[in-house]
């Protein structure tokens, strides 16, 4: 079917006027649709090789954007439209499944920070999600992804890739190994500490909410194929991952590597203060943990990847995955030097945030 024909599936009477590939999404096909009525819609193809339950991923996300509309119905959303026949989606004659979104006209996605401030609302809106979401019954929320983040079985695929070397690469990552060796007791909470069970995003990226293109504050957190149950110190510690790094996670300098302390402290700031105090003592103390143990795991699945060939993540030239692991391990070690500045950060903040109310 042409992309007109699926349009006209979804329950619009808006003309449709054109349609054009949108985003820099790796996983979904993404497409703008502008109508003579309106801003338009997002129109997407739903990966089904990585989100092959669709039922169970659209329950999620229109149950979750739903209680969302109800927490703050003056704040925007996500808005699903269903189809013609009331589906949160549609199935083509070739299998393919596709939904569509109002599209938020006014807001864009960053890929890069162009302000040390605009980090700040995107802790800032990822609390608020964490906020809003507080009292959603996490334990109905489907598995999108079995296991996202169970780091103890993510370090079992590591070693069955390391025994199996299939590409025969181990001896050229002696190091690497080693390294993770060395802090495979630090990638599980120690098991005293006992976190709630939340619905977190899970891949709480800069380019996952849209800010206002006038003011630069948060409109709405976008891409939730991943909500799921789970930790909020993974939320944080993704973010901080991913934005606080210095360097591209590609960078084969790693002179270049280290943890920016001024963004840290920035979206941490922007993180407590957005989740108004719904964040346990407990939560909070392991909100570094929570950045140490998404960095090991992430440069852990990439060392995995490169020893099965690189046959998950996208690469676009030789030794890639190598070069993303090796950055992500030393922005790991580089944590651990500055480990009681950023336990202090968190304390301060947190303080700063009890007395602000």
């Amino acid at each position: 079917m042409e992309i007109k024909e699926i349009f006209y599936q979804f329950l619009t009477e808006e003309t449709m006027v054109s349609a054009v590939p949108y985003g820099n999404g790796h996983i979904n096909h993404t497409f703008l649709v502008q109508t003579q009525e309106g801003p338009g819609y997002i129109l997407q193809k739903i990966n089904t090789d990585i989100f092959s339950n669709t039922d169970e991923l659209m329950e999620n996300i229109v149950n979750v954007t739903s209680w969302l509309k109800k927490a703050d119905p003056n704040r925007q959303c996500l808005t699903v439209i269903r189809t013609r026949s009331g589906r949160a989606y549609f199935t083509d004659p070739a299998g393919g499944k596709w939904r569509m979104y109002e599209y938020v006209k006014g807001a864009r996605a960053y890929d890069m920070i162009a302000h040390v401030e605009d980090f700040g609302q995107i802790g800032l809106a990822f609390g608020e999600f964490q906020a809003m979401l507080s009292d959603f019954p996490a334990k109905t929320l489907h598995e999108t992804i079995p296991d996202f983040h169970n780091t103890p079985k993510r370090y079992k695929a590591f070693e069955k890739a390391l025994e199996e070397d299939v590409k025969q690469r181990a001896a050229e990552v002696t190091a690497e190994i080693a390294f993770l060796r060395e802090r495979r007791g630090e990638m599980e909470l120690p098991a005293d500490r006992k976190l709630p069970l939340r619905v977190t995003h899970n891949d709480t990226k800069i380019n996952n909410i849209l800010l206002d293109e006038k003011t630069r504050k948060p409109v709405c957190v976008i891409d939730l194929d991943t909500v799921m149950p789970g930790l909020s110190i993974f939320d944080f510690g993704d973010a901080i991952r991913s934005g606080a790094n210095t360097a591209e996670e590609n960078e084969p300098d790693l002179s270049k590597v280290s943890l920016s302390l001024e963004l840290y402290e920035i979206f941490t700031r922007g993180f407590i203060k957005g989740c108004g105090g719904r964040l346990t003592r407990e939560e909070l103390e392991l909100l570094p943990m929570g950045a140490k143990i998404m960095t090991l795991e992430c440069g852990m699945r990439f060392l995995t990847d490169y020893l099965q060939g690189d046959t998950y993540f996208h690469t676009s030239r030789a030794g890639e995955n190598l070069d993303r692991c090796r950055n992500q391990f030393a922005l790991a070690a580089d944590m651990e030097k500055k480990w009681q500045e950023m336990c202090g950060i968190v304390s301060r903040c947190s303080t700063d945030s009890q007395t602000a109310k």
